[in-house]
C-alpha cells in the first residue's frame, strides 16, 4: 500500500450518547447524604443498564422499548475513513455532533459505543486555548504543548522562532496566558498547531475569534499544511474556506451522516437544505448574530411584485424585501442588504444611505419593503445578511444569512453564463456618422442619459 493511499483515521460505528434534564438532589441532612449513599449503587447500576440498552442505535431493531425522554443522541452510528494526505471538511447546522466527534477523535470525549483509530501524531485546536495552562507563560505553553505532541525540546527550539513570529504575540510571549486575549489565545494555538508538524491536525470553528488578516494567515497555513502531505480534519461554517481547502466533505445532521462525497456536491446539498420557505421569524434566531440592540430584526422574507411570499425566482423578475423591525417610534435607521453565494462571497450590497434613502421608524414594529426592480442574479442559490444600524450608524443588529433564495432560468440563450450576476448590455454596429450618446439614453437598462 503506497502512502497515499494508506488510512489516516478510521471511525468506526461512533456512537455519542448524554443524558439530559437530570439535576442531582443535594441533601442537606447527615441522614439524607447517608440514604443517598447507601442507594448510589443502585442508582448507578440502572443508568449504566440504560445506557447499555440504548448504547447502540445501529443494533437496536424496530420492536425494542421507546427511549427514555432523558437520552440524547449527540452521534449516531457514524462511520468513515481518512486517507494520509487529505483534506476532510466536516459541516452541518448548529447541533449537528460536529465538534463531539472531533472531541471523540482526539482522545478528550469517549463514545457510548464504537471507535476511533488514528495512525499519526496528532494536534487538535478544538477551542480557544486549547491544552493551555493559564498559569504558565506563552513560552512554557508553546514547549509543553510540543512535549504532549512527542517533540523533543531540540525540535521545538528549532520551530520555536517561527511559531512566535506567526502568531505576533512576541511582546506578551513571558506573559501568562490568562492574561491573554482570546485573539491571542487562539494566535498562540493555531501557530502552535500548525508549526509542531503533527502528522494529523484536527481543527474546529476556531479561526472566527481572529481578525480578518490573521485568518488569511490561517488559511494560508493550513493550505501550505495539506499540501505538506499531512492529514486535515476541518469543521467550519465558512463555504468558501471548506470549499477552497478540502477535497472531501462529510454532511452531518442532528448526529448522522447524511452525505459524503465531493466537496462542491456536498456544500451545494447542505445551502440547498437551509432555509427556503421565503420568510424567517428572527425574534429567538442567535446563529450568527450580533449587535447592540435595542432596534432588531423582527422578520425577513423574499416577495414578487404581487406580494406574494416566495423561494424561487426568475432572472430579471423583481424581487422585494420584506423587513420587520422593532425599535423606538419615529428614530431614524440605517439598513443594508447583503447577497451572498453558497461559499460566502460578497455578490450584491444594498442601503439605504447609498440611495440618500432616509429612513424612519413610524411606530415601535415596522416593515421595511427594499425593492429590486430588475433581479440581475443568475441561477443559483443566494442568502440574504441584514445589517441594522441607528442615526449615528451603530451597528444594533446584524443577522448574517439567516435566508435563502433560488433564481432559476430555463432559458440563458445559445451561450451558457457562468457568472453570478448577468448584466444587460446595449449592442450595436458602429457607423461613421453614429454619436455614442444616443446609445445612452435614460431608457437604457444600465445608463443615464448622458447630454
Amino acid at each position: 500500500m503506497s502512502p497515499a493511499d494508506s488510512i489516516a483515521i478510521r471511525v468506526e460505528q461512533i456512537s455519542k450518547c448524554y443524558r439530559i434534564g437530570l439535576k442531582e438532589k443535594v441533601q442537606e441532612t447527615l441522614a439524607g447524604k447517608f440514604i443517598d449513599f447507601m442507594k448510589s449503587p443502585v442508582n448507578n447500576y440502572r443508568k449504566h443498564r440504560s445506557l447499555y440498552k440504548f448504547g447502540n442505535p445501529a443494533q437496536r431493531g424496530d420492536g425494542s422499548a421507546p427511549e427514555p425522554s432523558d437520552i440524547f443522541w449527540a452521534l449516531r452510528d457514524i462511520s468513515f475513513e481518512v486517507k494520509t494526505g487529505e483534506v476532510l471538511g466536516i459541516i452541518g447546522k448548529n447541533g449537528a455532533g460536529k465538534s463531539t466527534l472531533l472531541k471523540i477523535i482526539s482522545r478528550i470525549t469517549d463514545p457510548t459505543s464504537g471507535y476511533a483509530e488514528i495512525f499519526g501524531r496528532v494536534s487538535s485546536l478544538l477551542e480557544v486555548g486549547t491544552g493551555f495552562h493559564p498559569d504558565l507563560t506563552g513560552r512554557e505553553n508553546i514547549y509543553l504543548n510540543g512535549t504532549i505532541l512527542g517533540m523533543r525540546k531540540s525540535e521545538i527550539d528549532r520551530k520555536f522562532d517561527e511559531i512566535v513570529a506567526f502568531s505576533e504575540v512576541e511582546r506578551f510571549l513571558d506573559t501568562p496566558v490568562k492574561r491573554y486575549s482570546s485573539g491571542m489565545r487562539v494566535r498562540l494555538a493555531f501557530s502552535v498547531a500548525a508549526h509542531l508538524e503533527p502528522e494529523i491536525l484536527i481543527i474546529d470553528e476556531v479561526l472566527a475569534v481572529g481578525d480578518f488578516a490573521f485568518q488569511k494567515k490561517c488559511l494560508g497555513k493550513m493550505e501550505n499544511v495539506a499540501k505538506g502531505g499531512r492529514t486535515v480534519l476541518f469543521v467550519s461554517h465558512n463555504m468558501g474556506v471548506i470549499s477552497e481547502l478540502c477535497n472531501k466533505c462529510i454532511l452531518l445532521s442532528e448526529g448522522e451522516i447524511t452525505a459524503v462525497g465531493e466537496t462542491k456536491q456536498i456544500v451545494q446539498e447542505y445551502v440547498s437544505s437551509g432555509n427556503g420557505s421565503g420568510r424567517i421569524d428572527l425574534r429567538r434566531w442567535s446563529a450568527n448574530r450580533r449587535g447592540e440592540g435595542p432596534m432588531r430584526v423582527l422578520h425577513l422574507a423574499t416577495q414578487d411584485q404581487n406580494g406574494r411570499i416566495r423561494s424561487q425566482f426568475s432572472y430579471g423578475e423583481p424581487i422585494i424585501f420584506n423587513i420587520g423591525i422593532c425599535g423606538t417610534q419615529n428614530a431614524p435607521c440605517i439598513l443594508g442588504v447583503s447577497i451572498r453565494d453558497p461559499l460566502g462571497h460578497l455578490i450584491l450590497h444594498f442601503s439605504n444611505t447609498d440611495d440618500s434613502s432616509h429612513l424612519t421608524l413610524p411606530s415601535e414594529e415596522s416593515e421595511i419593503h427594499m425593492l429590486l426592480p430588475k433581479n440581475l442574479l443568475n441561477d443559483g442559490t443566494y442568502y440574504i445578511t441584514v445589517w441594522l444600524g441607528d442615526g449615528f450608524n451603530i451597528e444594533r443588529d446584524y443577522v448574517y444569512n439567516c435566508l435563502s433564495f433560488t433564481v432559476e432560468s430555463p432559458e440563458q440563450g445559445h451561450v451558457k453564463c457562468n457568472s453570478r450576476v448577468r448584466l444587460p448590455a446595449i449592442w450595436k454596429i458602429k457607423h461613421d456618422a453614429d454619436d455614442l450618446s444616443a446609445c445612452l439614453t435614460k431608457d437604457s437598462p444600465l445608463y443615464g442619459n448622458m447630454s
